[in-house]
């Protein structure tokens, strides 16, 4: 038996695991004790990673559809058809008429070679991924007051921390071995913080658990720093030499007196600035935050209040503190440090800058766009008025993952070509013209990025199944026939094309990274050992920048027709879409069926009983589940797993955006419950 050591492919914790390899086949897995991150643990999705490779519903070959059939054909049929209709709808309506959507679960230099396909071949930065639907709340907001969209810390850090406040994230669930270095904090006598509005497992090892009204986490973040001024606990040294427009940031936060913060959050007072205390006077306090924090259509300002939090107190630049976004997908760091997004190249470079344009085209050898591109959700609403005329998905499903499904269906039906490129004919391929048959994690080779910035290298363990290809060498095929030659003797050669034009990339080569331990960027040049803290000296952008924020409450509260707030989220056993859990034979038994969480009070008034079949409505739509009655969330509040398509929440939820960074509102919207 071989033991071949990669990275799991859930998560972005990016815990090191060796795939254990009998007869060219993939048998089982276990953990790298010597992980700088799992440390010789696995959870429930690790364990089972290994499952969905060899499901016998993977994509073995290229599917044309022909009417409501799907045609088996070949490669070069396939990737012909693709290329003549891209080059047909990019003269008729212009290559802005079309847009790329990449992917989180992809490697790093997939995500590199997909941005490259859209803006040297196609010629449009029309290209996104599923951060815009999680954490682009996070690189927009910390790229205005730090410099650069990353967690500042390592998780390794998190043993040591002294304080741990955690808002917006269910992390024993969402992110468990973060959840594991948190539980050894609490041992050694750390303080730990929870801001949810339920009663999430984290909540239980709390001790002080914040349960603030959805949507209103501006507010409780102003009211603690209200609290911070007015008791003199500001590190008054850090915010005068490290810091800009501190007094312009003063005059809005006046306003947020615990008093009046209480009335909008419901938390009393003085557990405000209990919060406070115990968060500014501990040196090594680490605050952390995930969906609940960014999902809202005022995610900027609630992270931007995060960073304010951060430089205020001054825990920042130093072991075991910083503001600490944990990204939800193995790779989703990875695909925005890519440029796998509409404005930037690879290395958070803007493509509107035309120095780095002249940079990226002297290696190219191409023009490129000026002006930024397509959001994923101004895709979707150009393809539903009809602008849009084609959509090149790789690894994504945003039928099942974008809000509002119904209107996200019916713009995808209107596209005169949709290519998908997954290894399962998930939702989303239901409706594309043509299917092209991608090789797994464990087929591959190449790089993630997990949540702390670790580039790791992921090695093939096995033969991709079928005629499947890694998607690096699809987009390279697709590529040249389009009349651009990709040509790369392996993945090692495009990451060393990412690190002469990526400065944070600049000393990431593979073979710096066999030894399973990983680079953490910015690691600018070979000799560099990598970076564990960020903004040591100083920021990013040089100085921190204090941004004013006002709380603006969420877009749709409830009303009579609609009196219940929905927020939705992930449970433990099951992972985004489910395109690999759902195949998954452990992962399936646990939660086999959807659910809505109901709090007794209304589950009485509703005359619901524990179990019993339920529709939920919103302006958008119904669904039909089962309640599950239960305390975790208030009076007034539901919450529905978005995972499941018989169910799916995202049928009901919200399209608002957040107007600067456009992620839509997933987690507030306005339902009611009826008993069937």
């Amino acid at each position: 038996m071989d033991k071949i050591l990669t990275v799991c492919p859930y998560c972005g914790c990016g815990c090191g695991l060796y795939l254990h390899v009998e007869n060219g086949s993939i048998s089982g897995v276990s953990p790298s004790r010597s992980h700088p991150v799992n440390r010789g643990s696995l959870c429930i999705k690790g364990w089972n990673a290994h499952e969905f490779v060899t499901h016998p519903e993977r994509l073995r070959y290229p599917l044309i559809r022909e009417d409501s059939y799907l045609r088996k054909v070949g490669w070069d049929e396939a990737l012909g058809f693709i290329s003549s209709r891209l080059k047909k709808i990019k003269k008729i309506h212009g290559p802005d008429s079309i847009s790329i959507i990449s992917s989180a679960k992809c490697t790093n230099e997939e995500n590199y070679l997909m941005m490259k396909f859209a803006r040297a071949v196609i010629g449009t930065n029309n290209i996104d991924h599923c951060a815009r639907l999680c954490h682009s709340s996070t690189v927009g907001g910390l790229a205005t007051t730090f410099g650069s969209g990353a967690m500042t810390n390592s998780i390794s850090e998190i043993a040591d921390a002294k304080t741990l406040f955690v808002i917006g994230s269910n992390t024993i669930e969402q992110h468990p071995m973060v959840a594991m270095y948190i539980f050894e904090a609490i041992e050694k006598g750390a303080t730990l913080i929870v801001a949810d509005p339920r009663k999430i497992r984290l909540a239980e090892f709390s001790h002080i658990h914040l349960r603030h009204r959805c949507g209103t986490d501006t507010a409780l973040l102003m009211g603690i720093m209200n609290s911070i001024v007015a008791e003199g606990l500001v590190d008054i040294d850090f915010v005068k030499k490290r810091t800009e427009n501190f007094d312009s940031f003063r005059k809005i936060l006046k306003r947020y007196t615990p008093d009046v913060v209480e009335g909008i959050t419901g938390i009393h007072a003085d557990d405000i600035r209990k919060v406070a205390r115990l968060y500014a006077m501990e040196k090594r306090s680490m605050l952390f935050y995930s969906m609940g924090i960014t999902q809202h259509i005022t995610g900027v300002d609630n992270v931007k209040a995060c960073a304010n939090l951060v430089m205020l107190t001054g825990h920042i630049g130093l072991p075991s503190s910083g503001l600490n976004p944990l990204r939800g997908q193995n790779n989703v760091q990875g695909a925005c440090d890519m440029g796998a997004l509409p404005d930037v190249y690879s290395g958070y470079q803007f493509v509107k800058d035309p120095i780095v344009r002249r940079k990226f085209k002297r290696i190219w050898g191409v023009n490129l766009p000026e002006k930024s591109g397509l959001t994923m959700m101004e895709m979707v609403e150009k393809a539903y008025k009809g602008e849009l005329k084609a959509m090149y998905i790789m690894g994504e499903n945003p039928l099942l993952s974008n809000p509002y499904s119904d209107y996200t269906r019916e713009a995808l039906q209107r596209l005169e070509l949709l290519v998908v490129q997954d290894i399962f004919l998930n939702e989303t391929a239901q409706y594309a013209d043509v299917i092209l048959p991608a090789a797994s994690f464990a087929e591959k080779d190449g790089t993630f990025t997990n949540t702390e910035r670790r580039i790791q290298l992921i090695r093939k363990a096995t033969a991709p199944v079928g005629e499947s290809k890694p998607d690096w060498e699809i987009i390279c095929e697709l590529s040249s026939m389009m009349g651009y030659e990709m040509n790369y003797r392996g993945t090692y050669e495009i990451m060393e094309e990412v690190a002469l034009l990526t400065p944070i990339y600049g000393g990431i080569l593979h073979h710096r990274l066999n030894t399973g331990l990983g680079l953490q960027w910015p690691c600018p040049s070979t000799d560099h050992p990598g970076t564990p803290y960020l903004h040591r000296k100083k920021f990013a952008r040089g100085l921190g920048t204090f941004m004013p924020v006002d709380f603006i409450p969420p877009d749709e509260p409830p009303n009579d027709e609609f009196p219940m707030i929905l927020t939705t989220g992930r449970i433990y056993s099951r992972y985004h879409t489910t395109t690999m859990c759902g195949r998954t034979t452990v992962l399936e038994r646990e939660e086999p069926e959807p659910f809505i969480e109901v709090n007794p009070s209304d589950a009485e008034k509703l005359k619901i009983k524990n179990r019993d079949s339920v529709k939920v409505t919103s302006k958008r739509g119904s669904i039909r589940l089962n309640a599950y009655i239960t305390t975790t969330v208030p009076e007034g509040t539901v919450f529905i797993p978005f995972h499941y398509s018989v169910a799916p929440a995202n049928a009901l939820t919200n399209p608002a955006l957040d107007p600067e960074v456009k992620i839509p509102e997933l987690k507030v919207c306005a339902v009611k419950v009826e008993p069937l």
